[in-house]
């Protein structure tokens, strides 16, 4: 089996990044009004339609204001009449979005699909406050900046899964239509054989994981198999739910290794192995088993966000007329060791299987790989 991104060394590897803008160039959300809207006001449409994006006075501040037009013309006055067929167009202003990484590494890559080593703190796709700076920005960058016109007007690579804000190592990208296609029916496939003969067996799919992670508290267990399903509940600050341990969820299967127990730090080194996974299955299924990821501020035992108050929603808005910044613990925020460290893979074209390597962190090494790397960095 060839193994890639692990026979070279971190400076060697191929790099690329844009720094950031100190602002973003702000949005535009596009709408036509449906016969069903036809008559609801300005403000009524707004703020019933994308009622997530803005409390009631925050969508009153952004029609005066004069971020809202009417086929072409600016609408201060909240209740404007809508007819069919009326074209309305949002205009969000430029913001400074919140640090992030910009220079991300390749591990793997040919005329199919690309590997990145995500850092942590780097959002794969646009979403809340995190609009230009993700992942997919900077292929997009990547791509507009490779030499000939022919090579430019190729799509742009795209992710075809997530990891975590704070989750780092290996994302998977396909470079052509057909590579995403089988890719994603890849994950689909594995996802919906959970719980089903072959996971029992343990075999692998087209598609498998393997992720390094570090929890609080001493796994007793040298071997876990976690079969939780993960369903959404409704939380503060996400606005299509908040992913956790369910039992009218979808099935999700987690095995896990122990790596290193370290009883004077009341930690353990974990590895765990994925097919597909749900949304933040790791985390909720190491805090389901009563160890979640140390530093996790999200989720608590049990798999359940730390806090209790849950259905609280902050209604007053921020300058841009939006939420107000969480005061809750989201999904995106950072803290926690969770590294995506080897994937192995059917390529989506040659059906040649590989295996993806993403260098561990040092948080994440046990202390004999540790003393590996040195070795080899002393030879080098």
């Amino acid at each position: 089996m060839p193994q890639l991104g692990n026979n070279k060394s971190i400076d060697s590897r191929k790099k690329f990044g844009i720094a950031w803008p100190e602002c973003n160039d702000g949005l535009s959300y596009d709408d036509v009004v449906s016969p069903s809207d036809a008559g609801l006001t300005i403000i009524q449409f707004y703020s019933t339609k994308y009622k997530s994006s803005a409390p009631l006075q925050g969508w009153l501040q952004r029609i005066k204001s004069g971020q809202i037009t009417v086929d072409g013309s600016v609408v201060t006055d909240s209740s404007t009449v809508l007819r069919v067929g009326a074209k309305l167009v949002y205009h969000r202003l430029p913001w400074k979005e919140p640090d992030a990484p910009h220079v991300i590494e390749v591990l793997y890559e040919d005329d199919d699909v690309i590997a990145l080593n995500k850092p942590s703190g780097l959002q794969v796709l646009p979403g809340g406050l995190f609009q230009q700076r993700t992942v997919l920005t900077q292929l997009q960058w990547k791509s507009n900046n490779q030499g000939t016109c022919e090579m430019q007007k190729r799509p742009h690579p795209v992710p075809v899964h997530r990891l975590g804000r704070g989750t780092s190592g290996i994302l998977l990208c396909a470079k052509t239509k057909l590579a995403r296609a089988r890719l994603a029916s890849y994950f689909a496939d594995g996802t919906s054989h959970i719980g089903g003969k072959r996971d029992t067996k343990q075999e692998l799919g087209k598609i498998a994981k393997i992720y390094r992670a570090l929890v609080r508290g001493i796994v007793e267990n040298d071997k876990v198999t976690i079969n939780q399903s993960i369903g959404i509940v409704k939380y503060p600050g996400v606005a299509k739910g908040l992913y956790v341990a369910s039992q009218s969820g979808k099935p999700a299967l987690s095995v896990v290794d122990i790596l290193e127990r370290n009883v004077q730090e009341n930690s353990t080194l974990v590895q765990v192995k994925i097919q597909s996974g749900r949304p933040h299955q790791i985390r909720i299924h190491l805090s389901f088993i009563g160890h979640p990821l140390l530093g996790d501020p999200l989720y608590g035992v049990g798999g359940q966000p730390r806090c209790i108050d849950c259905d609280f929603i902050d209604e007053s808005f921020a300058e841009d007329g939006g939420y107000q910044k969480p005061t809750k613990p989201v999904p995106g925020d950072c803290g926690y060791n969770l590294h995506a460290h080897k994937l192995i893979l059917s390529h989506p074209i040659t059906n040649e299987l590989i295996e993806i390597i993403a260098p561990l962190p040092s948080v994440l090494q046990t202390p004999e790989e540790a003393k590996e790397i040195v070795a080899v960095q002393q030879t080098a």
